[in-house]
């Protein structure tokens, strides 16, 4: 008899579909091959502060659970490094000009939701976040530096200068999944809500592509 799969496996194995939908979608795959431009890499990381602000504020509410605290580093905090970007890509009046995307507003609206009150939702959206941002991120940061010419200014998102071992941060964090006390049941609900993430990140690339088309017209 097979011994029974990790939970933080069947996670893996259960979303890797929905990862990759998002990772392929138009706008990101435009972006990744050349055929995007520099305000196209602006408009994502305008929306990824959005979403940040909303992910890092829950982190702060759910430090003092037990299930969910952990898992939260300050190792992994994007926001000061999103707003040098923005400064940076935008100029010093960047809050001024910036506005969530309708599905940007609706994750921004769950995460506030399940960071408010649920561990295991909270943690679900901070391993879909943190999680790719160390694993295909990393990849990202680089080719947009290559892309645009950037050094670390308008890149910093990408860099985690706190993390050494990429590699084995995620292996402690699976085995931090692993050791979560969490039933079977409660396992499907965050694995319902990691894939929950995953679609709020494929519809933010739909609408990305959306307000790129309406400027063209």
């Amino acid at each position: 008899m097979a011994d029974p799969i990790s939970f933080s496996a069947a996670l893996r194995e259960r979303s890797s579909g929905a990862h990759s939908g998002s990772e392929h979608s138009g706008f990101m795959a435009d972006l990744m091959q050349g055929k995007g431009t520099r305000d196209d890499y602006v408009a994502l990381v305008v929306q990824h502060w959005f979403i940040y602000e909303a992910l890092e504020a829950a982190a702060e509410r759910m430090r003092l659970d037990p299930v969910a605290s952990p898992f939260i580093s300050d190792k992994l905090t994007r926001l000061p490094a999103l707003e040098a970007d923005l400064e940076f890509l935008i100029g010093p009046d960047w809050r001024e000009s910036i506005t969530p995307l309708p599905t940007t507003q609706r994750y921004v609206d769950r995460i506030n939701a399940v960071g408010a009150t649920w561990a295991g939702g909270f943690v679900a959206h901070h391993y879909t976040r943190y999680l790719g941002d160390l694993s295909g991120g990393l990849f990202i940061g680089r080719l947009m530096a290559r892309q645009f010419g950037f050094e670390t200014n308008g890149i910093g998102f990408y860099i985690f200068g706190d993390i050494a071992d990429p590699k084995a941060f995620k292996e402690v964090y699976r085995e931090q999944l692993d050791a979560a006390p969490w039933d079977a049941a409660e396992q499907e609900r965050v694995i319902d809500e990691v894939l929950v993430a995953y679609q709020f990140n494929t519809d933010l690339f739909t609408d990305l592509a959306a307000a790129k088309a309406a400027q063209v017209a």
